[in-house]
């Protein structure tokens, strides 16, 4: 019987993972990773842990919680902080799975002497007998699809990660948990931060030692319209909370670093038509010597939008669209499709 090491959160989708595991004769044991300890709440945290612990005790599975937080502060809490203080706007999720999650999850999963890593992730996982290559795939169900959030993993993570849940539908899992008895069958899904689980970034940033300096709210021939208080409180297509009245809706559409200033402007003036993108990893195709067409998402929330997508000499990925995007933001990630499949993503460093 293979051992398999499953991710647990305490949510049902872990739960079910493990189900479905077992049912399918695997050998399985969990693990939460103790990533934070900034609240008893959300991934990572201790709460979490007691919550996975329960529902590995009622499928009568070993668990274990290793104690990363050292490698998280430094990989993803620490990279949040310089991205804000650099003017950009990170998704800590992706680089907590790049960085941490999933590789640690297999540290822990070969100490113990499991085969395969798991997570409860709405995706899927195949291999191409052709090119040899592991592919990562859309989860089925679309509402609930993850496919976003992990396309840094490596070809060494994907060729021994199981995902149970990414052919199956939110609802119906939840009904098969609860008819198998488990308590979480309907807790609800965690949105935040993990480790900002009151969602104040600004005030995580100040105690982290950033100086959120107030500065000048101007338009886009630099006349000045306000005073804001600090760069890292806004965001790209941001219209609530400016405090600045302008006769018309007024949007964030620039932050400008060197000279402590917002950019306000028009609903237009948020929409460009192609980006750059770093730290770019063709997930599911080897890297491609020229353009392809795709489909594109610039945040997790945000529907797919068909580009082009053209590789540059130095790594990085120009992807221009077929029609112009709106709020396409520094710090985040674009992440590339061909159907079902995952082409490959990277952090977006620039817009034109």
């Amino acid at each position: 019987m293979e051992r398999v090491m499953l991710g647990m959160s305490g949510g049902v989708d872990s739960t079910a993972a493990a189900l479905l595991l077992q049912e399918a004769g695997y050998d399985v044991c969990g693990a939460t990773l103790l990533l934070h300890r900034s609240g008893e709440e959300g991934c990572g945290a201790a709460g979490e842990a007691a919550s996975a612990r329960r529902a590995a005790e009622r499928l009568g599975i070993p668990f274990f919680t290793p104690d990363c937080t050292e490698e998280f502060a430094a990989q993803v809490m620490g990279d949040f902080v310089s991205e804000y203080r650099a003017g950009r706007t990170p998704n800590p999720c992706v680089r907590c799975n790049r960085t941490v999650k999933f590789p640690l999850l297999l540290r822990e999963a070969r100490r113990r002497g499991c085969a395969y890593i798991a997570t409860g992730h709405y995706a899927r996982v195949r291999r191409d007998e052709a090119s040899g290559r592991w592919q990562l795939l859309r989860g089925t169900d679309r509402s609930k699809d993850q496919s976003y959030v992990l396309y840094p993993l490596s070809q060494e993570i994907l060729s021994c990660l199981l995902l149970p849940v990414g052919t199956w539908e939110k609802p119906a899992l939840r009904a098969m948990a609860a008819e198998r008895g488990m308590e979480n069958a309907m807790r609800r899904d965690s949105q935040d931060i993990c480790f900002i689980p009151d969602g104040d970034y600004a005030a995580f940033l100040e105690r982290q030692g950033v100086s959120l300096e107030p500065g000048d709210f101007v338009d886009r021939q630099g006349h000045v319209l306000g005073r804001h208080r600090g760069l890292e409180r806004y965001t790209l297509g941001q219209r609530r909370g400016l405090g600045v009245s302008g006769g018309r809706p007024l949007y964030v559409v620039e932050k400008r670093l060197e000279e402590n200033q917002v950019v306000l402007g028009d609903e237009e003036d948020l929409y460009t038509g192609a980006l750059r993108a770093e730290q770019f990893n063709w997930v599911s195709l080897p890297p491609q010597a020229g353009p392809i067409a795709v489909t594109a998402r610039t945040r997790y929330s945000q529907g797919e939008a068909e580009a082009l997508a053209t590789p540059q000499g130095d790594g990085s990925v120009l992807v221009e669209f077929a029609a112009p995007q709106r709020a396409v933001t520094a710090g985040q990630s674009v992440v590339l499709y061909q159907g079902e499949l995952v082409v490959g993503g990277g952090v977006i460093a620039r817009r034109f």
